[in-house]
């Protein structure tokens, strides 16, 4: 009895076989490449329902500026294991992870340097843990155009609501590994009423020139206590154009700005600075600045380098 096969029976070469297994393997290669080439992007945008979840969808809605301007300087830092990381200090060491105080409203300005041997990036969230929900604006650097060791960069961030926010780095596992500091924003408030005036066209100039005591223990602008021409009071109007000329008169280094707080070299209001802590004014030299009077209120002018104004550099600045 014969059997006829109802359906051919299709047959190949090894040779076949070989070239079809090298196409497959070469797909396969070029999958991998792909895979991993965008494996940075991937992992530093998380999925929306991710990112929902980690609570990006409810960051605070900008506030209006109060114009008070706080700068903070911070520096990745890496323990010699790399175990544990940190902003400018390592557990138990001065200066580790400092804690922001400001309000709403206030600006705060990072300047953020990588200053260990690894990659970094950093930003601001309202998030507890994680690395998402990161607040526009306050980015430096991305995990695929991070921070190599000895870049810098600044950002801003204005605090919509009251709270505590969180500075970090947003590079996965860096902030459990140590890389996260507090940022508490109290209510609004200030030296002044809240409502500045319109410009008034009117134009004022002052010159205030830093002396000091021969024993440097005294600090003052223009006179030293119980001479004439002592820290004088300024008085201006809200909206009035207002120019400060700053002579260094003496031995040391200053730098000057206007200020909502006295006790706070950080809290410089309407870009009236002239000098900071790493571009001071060197002694015989001076500077101008211009800006535009703020709300009515109380503010202090004083020098910015610390402890200066507490030597007695600062005088009042009253707005009408």
């Amino acid at each position: 009895m014969s059997h006829e096969i109802d359906h051919p029976v299709y047959r190949t070469t090894p040779e076949r076989t070989g070239k079809m297994m090298i196409i497959m393997l070469g797909i396969c290669i070029v999958g991998a490449l792909i895979f991993f080439s965008m494996w940075d992007s991937w992992i530093a945008t998380p999925a929306p329902v991710v990112a929902m979840m980690a609570g990006e969808a409810e960051l605070a809605a900008p506030a209006a500026a109060t114009g008070k301007i706080i700068t903070q300087d911070l520096t990745f830092v890496e323990s010699d294991d790399f175990r544990t990381l940190a902003f400018n200090a390592l557990p138990g060491e001065d200066g580790h992870n400092p804690v922001v105080h400001m309000n709403v409203g206030d600006t705060i300005i990072f300047n953020v340097d990588n200053g260990g041997i690894s990659f970094h990036a950093f930003g601001v969230t309202k998030a507890d843990e994680g690395f998402a929900g990161i607040i526009p604006g306050s980015e430096i650097g991305t995990m695929s155009n991070a921070l190599k060791p000895g870049e810098g960069g600044s950002s801003e961030f204005v605090a919509g609501e009251e709270g505590t926010y969180y500075y970090i780095c947003t590079v996965p596992g860096h902030r459990e590994q140590g890389m996260v500091g507090e940022i508490i924003v109290g209510p609004a408030q200030g030296g002044s009423s809240g409502i500045a005036s319109p410009p008034t066209g009117v134009s004022h100039e002052f010159t205030l020139n830093f002396v000091e005591s021969d024993d440097f223990r005294t600090l003052a602008f223009n006179a030293l206590p119980d001479e004439d021409g002592h820290n004088p009071e300024i008085r201006v109007n809200s909206g009035d154009e207002v120019t400060i000329t700053a002579n260094n008169m003496g031995k040391m280094f200053h730098a000057f700005g206007v200020v909502s707080n006295p006790e706070d070299f950080n809290s410089i209001i309407w870009d009236s600075a002239i000098g900071s802590m790493s571009n001071t004014l060197k002694p015989g030299e001076g500077d101008s600045t211009t800006f535009t009077a703020g709300a009515p209120g109380t503010y202090y002018y004083i020098c910015t380098v610390p402890g200066h104004a507490l030597q007695g550099m600062q005088g009042s600045f009253i707005v009408e």
